[in-house]
């Protein structure tokens, strides 16, 4: 015989979206009761005073909590509309600073080369912007956006900043090779410009990341020369212009043979940070004719 299973009843319930239907509908009555009525001691306005007065409470303090949270949203939404705005304003000035800034750096750039124009004001030249370079850190050779066209030539002198750079080794058109006087195959004739002591000035682009060249076969029997002196090339080069500033001796040391010094010179040129370049439109030869 099979066990007798009971079923229990089911429970009856009602849904909590209907049960708050129904007493806010009784709630509304008993307002509209009491609205409506004076019997101000009746039982039935007592049992509205316990059960509406809560509610009306209830409803006032969320109807108030709603406003607050709308007018918080309101006040949100404007904070990141003019948020959004700040952001475009900084991202706008951003643009102008860099802007500005590149102006500045460009403008730095020209008022050199005007100081160097005026440095070397018996030399015809022309400006012309470095557009290609070797790889490395340092422009030791370089295309520059003027070439024949502009009257350029190989063996022009090219300067910057303070002073020689090098010289056109290449051409075209429209553009020019420079190879510059810190390139390990570069040799200048230059002179300590206090003595008038002749020098080789060799470039030498592992002395660079000291930030200087080296030198030698100086001849400085009277002990001259010192640290800080000017060196210039010099009247006997024969590819470059006399007088032209190289830098300055950083370092100098009697060779083994006891007759010549040789020592390291820093360039008068930031090599690392080159843009714009003056070409001198005329050769050591042209000059020599």
């Amino acid at each position: 015989m099979s066990p007798v299973t009971k079923r229990k009843k089911d429970k009856f319930s009602i849904p909590s979206k209907y049960l708050l239907l129904i007493l806010t509908c009784v709630c509304v009555a008993l307002m509209a009761v009491t609205f409506f009525t004076d019997y101000s001691a009746t039982p039935l306005n007592k049992l509205v005073g316990y059960v509406v007065v809560p509610f009306q409470d209830g409803v006032s303090r969320i109807g108030t909590w709603i406003s607050v949270r709308v007018d918080e949203l309101g006040e949100l939404r404007i904070i990141l509309q003019e948020n959004q705005k700040l952001k475009e304003q900084i991202d706008e000035l951003t643009v102008q600073n860099t802007q500005l800034q590149q102006d500045k750096y460009e403008l730095n750039n020209l008022r050199e080369l005007y100081k160097l124009d005026e440095q070397y004001s018996g030399y015809e030249k022309v400006g012309a912007r470095i557009i290609a370079r070797d790889s490395g850190n340092w422009f030791h050779a370089f295309t520059i956006n003027k070439g024949t066209d502009d009257g350029l030539a190989v063996d022009m002198n090219v300067i910057a900043g303070g002073g020689l750079v090098g010289r056109i080794v290449d051409i075209g058109s429209n553009w020019a090779k420079v190879n510059a006087i810190i390139n390990d195959n570069s040799n200048v004739s230059g002179m300590v410009l206090a003595s008038a002591d002749n020098l080789m000035v060799r470039g030498s682009l592992q002395l660079m990341a000291e930030g200087v060249i080296g030198f030698g076969q100086l001849n400085d029997s009277q002990n001259t020369v010192e640290v800080g002196d000017k060196v210039v090339t010099s009247n006997i080069s024969d590819k470059y212009l006399p007088s032209i500033l190289i830098g300055y001796i950083s370092e100098i040391s009697q060779d083994t043979n006891n007759i010549t010094k040789s020592g390291k010179i820093t360039p008068a040129v930031d090599f690392e940070h080159l843009e714009e370049v003056l070409v001198i439109l005329k050769t050591k030869q042209q000059i020599g004719d």
